[in-house]
C-alpha cells in the first residue's frame, strides 16, 4: 500500500452529528392521554454504568493496544508495535528513507525513535525507541503456523483513526506478495480483516494474544496481507544487530510444470518447477540446465531444462514452496542439495547459495 500520509485526515471531515442520549431515572412531562410515570423511589441514581464485557475481540484489543504505536516521519505515518523493551517493528515502506521518527503511544505520550535497520525485501523495519511507557510491553509471536479460518484482529491507525480494531479470519497462508525491493515476500498471511492506509506495520493478532503477522498491504475490500511471524522473527533480530538482512539467492527463474509444459518436455506427469533461465555468474550457473523456448501448436514453451523436484528432501510443488523454504530455512553461504529431473533421469546436485542482489540485476529467485 502507498505510504501513509497526514493528508488523509481529510477523511475525517464529516458533517455534524446529533447525539441523542437517554438518561435513567429522569421523568418527562405527559399529557392527559399518557399514563402517569411509574412510582419513583427515593434512592438516587448515583452509580455509574459499568463497561460492557465486550467480546473475545475486546479482550485482545485491551491487552494489545498499549503496545501499539503511531509511527510518524517527515514523509508520512503508519503503525508499529513493541518487539522488546526498546525496539518497535513496522514496515520498511512506513519509515522510507527517514533516519528518525516520532512515536505516539496509546496513553498519549510521545517519544523519539531512531531507525535501527530496514529490509525492503521483507518490508520490515526496526526503530530504537526512547522513553517507552511501562504499559507498552513486547507482544509475543504465535508459536505455530496459523491455519486458514483462524480468527484474527488487526490493530492500527487507519486514516489517523487511532487505535482502530478490525476483525476477520486467516483467508490464506504461504502467499507471495510484492516488496518495495521488487522481489516478492514469501510465507505471507492473507486475511479479510479490514486494512486501510495507516494500518501498515501494525500487528495482526490471534485471539490468544499473539502476533500472527505484520500488516503490510491490501488488494480490494476483502483481501489484505501480513508478513508472517516466522519471517519477521528471522529478519528482525538481524536488523537490530547489524541494521540489514541478507536473503539467500539461487539465481534462477522458474516455470510451474503444467500439463502443457509436461507434454512439451516429454514428462509423464506435471510436477516440480522447470528451470527457465539461470543468471550468468549466479549460484545456479553451471549447476542447473536452463530451458530454450520452442514453438508448439503456435505457443512458445520452455523445453529442455532441469525440473526441480525437491530441496533437501522437501518437495517443491510451487513457487511458494521454494520461496518459503529459502526464506525460512536457509541463508547465504549454505550449500543445499537439489533433487532434479534431467533428461528423464532423477538425480541430485549441490548448489551454494549467495546473497540476493538488487532486483534490477536478476530474475525472481
Amino acid at each position: 500500500m502507498p505510504r501513509e500520509t497526514s493528508t488523509r485526515r481529510e477523511f475525517l471531515k464529516l458533517g455534524s452529528v446529533s447525539l441523542v442520549t437517554a438518561l435513567a431515572g429522569c421523568s418527562a412531562p405527559f399529557s392527559d392521554d399518557d399514563s402517569p410515570p411509574a412510582e419513583q423511589t427515593d434512592t438516587p441514581q448515583t452509580e455509574p454504568l459499568a463497561k460492557a464485557d465486550g467480546s473475545e475481540y475486546t479482550r485482545v484489543y485491551r491487552d494489545t493496544i498499549p503496545s501499539v504505536v503511531l509511527v510518524q516521519t517527515g514523509q508520512g505515518q503508519g503503525t508499529g508495535f513493541m518487539y522488546d523493551d526498546e525496539h518497535v517493528i513496522t514496515n520498511a515502506h512506513v519509515v522510507g528513507t527517514a533516519s528518525t521518527t516520532q512515536l505516539r503511544y496509546h496513553d498519549g505520550t510521545w517519544g523519539d525513535g531512531e531507525v535501527r535497520g530496514t529490509d525492503p525485501h521483507s518490508d520490515l523495519a526496526v526503530i530504537s525507541a526512547e522513553s517507552v511507557p511501562d504499559t507498552a510491553q513486547p507482544l509475543p509471536f504465535i508459536k505455530k503456523a496459523p491455519v486458514i479460518g483462524q480468527k484474527v484482529v488487526a490493530i492500527g491507525n487507519p486514516y489517523d483513526l487511532d487505535g482502530t480494531v478490525t476483525s476477520g479470519i486467516v483467508s490464506g497462508t504461504d502467499r507471495l506478495i510484492p516488496s518495495p525491493a521488487g522481489y516478492r515476500i514469501p510465507d505471507a498471511i492473507q486475511t479479510d480483516a479490514a486494512v486501510n492506509p495507516g494500518n501498515s506495520g501494525g500487528p495482526l493478532m490471534s485471539l490468544d494474544g499473539t502476533v500472527v503477522g505484520v500488516v503490510n498491504s491490501k488488494r480490494g475490500d476483502n483481501i489484505a496481507f501480513g508478513i508472517s511471524a516466522a519471517l519477521t522473527q528471522r529478519v528482525v533480530p538481524r536488523l537490530i544487530d547489524t541494521g540489514d538482512y541478507e536473503h539467500a539467492y539461487m539465481g534462477i527463474s522458474l516455470d510451474t510444470v503444467t500439463p502443457t509444459v509436461a507434454d512439451a518436455n516429454g514428462l509423464t506427469e506435471p510436477r516440480g518447477l522447470l528451470v527457465v533461465q539461470t543468471v550468468r555468474g549466479g549460484p545456479a550457473d553451471g549447476v542447473l540446465q536452463q530451458s530454450t523456448l520452442e514453438s508448439a501448436d503456435g505457443t512458445r514453451l520452455p523445453v529442455g531444462g532441469d525440473v526441480l523436484l525437491a530441496v533437501e528432501g522437501t518437495q517443491m510443488r510451487s513457487f511458494e514452496d521454494l520461496a518459503s523454504y529459502l526464506a525460512l530455512r536457509t541463508q547465504p553461504g549454505d550449500t543445499i542439495q537439489l533433487t532434479i529431473l534431467r533428461d528423464g533421469t532423477e538425480q541430485t546436485v549441490d548448489l551454494t547459495l549467495s546473497s540476493r542482489p538488487d532486483r534490477s540485476q536478476s530474475p525472481l529467485r
